[in-house]
């Protein structure tokens, strides 16, 4: 690996029944943020359609172009007040609520005859304290969902099982925040600001795992069941 690491950091558009979608801005943002210890990363931005078709389409040119050491995902969870670290995808799909397409999905599962779950590894802790010193609530999930989150999740995980793939990745729920930095929010609710700053560190964190990352690690264990997470 060069001596900078690749981070591919991902978002996702609107989709059907939330008109905003934070993860878009959050994205764009850690890309501007300017600071000394962003010398030492390359960081490659992309924003998701909330499509299946995008993500089978898109995350692999992704990778092929760029070759991220890591990737950082980013979704939104509506009904969620604090940031959510997955610890795992799930093989499964749900057939009740459209993407931006309205694709119609036939099968329950992602994969047939797979695991039922894949884990993302032991260094989601590492980001969790991460995010958490920054003083926003942050917690480990054991559900990145049944749409376009936990799909994507299921995907990148697949990408760092491949030879040439990511050697990390890691997929964190934010909750819908004021689109306006101005905007009325409850005291202690999450502000978009938190949302950068908890990304920044994230974002610091990952590169740091990235460089002490060994090749193959994942890869020798496909099915993801590291102990931990």
């Amino acid at each position: 690996m060069g001596a900078k690491p690749r981070i591919l950091i991902t978002g996702f558009r609107p989709f059907p029944g939330t008109p905003y979608n934070p993860t878009e801005k959050l994205v764009e943002r850690l890309l501007r943020l300017r600071r000394p210890m962003f010398d030492g990363i390359e960081r490659i931005g992309h924003i998701f359609p909330v499509t299946y078709s995008a993500v089978d389409r898109q995350l692999p040119v992704l990778i092929e172009t760029h070759r991220p050491d890591a990737l950082l995902m980013f979704g939104l969870a509506t009904r969620t007040a604090f940031l959510r670290l997955e610890t795992r995808a799930r093989n499964t799909v749900t057939q009740i609520w459209p993407d931006a397409e309205h694709t119609e999905v036939r099968s329950r599962t992602i994969v047939a005859n797979s695991d039922s779950t894949r884990r993302f590894g032991p260094h989601t802790h590492r980001l969790l304290r991460a995010a958490q010193l920054t003083g926003v609530d942050a917690r480990l999930s054991l559900s990145a969902g049944y749409y376009l989150c936990n799909y994507l999740s299921w995907r990148a995980i697949e990408a760092t099982h491949v030879e040439g793939g990511p050697r990390l990745a890691s997929f964190v729920h934010v909750p819908l925040v004021p689109r306006s930095p101005t905007g009325c929010h409850a005291p202690g609710l999450m502000t978009f600001e938190h949302l950068v700053d908890a990304g920044e560190a994230l974002l610091m964190e990952m590169a740091r795992l990235a460089r002490h990352q060994p090749a193959g690690f994942l890869a020798a264990n496909p099915s993801g069941s590291h102990t931990g997470s």
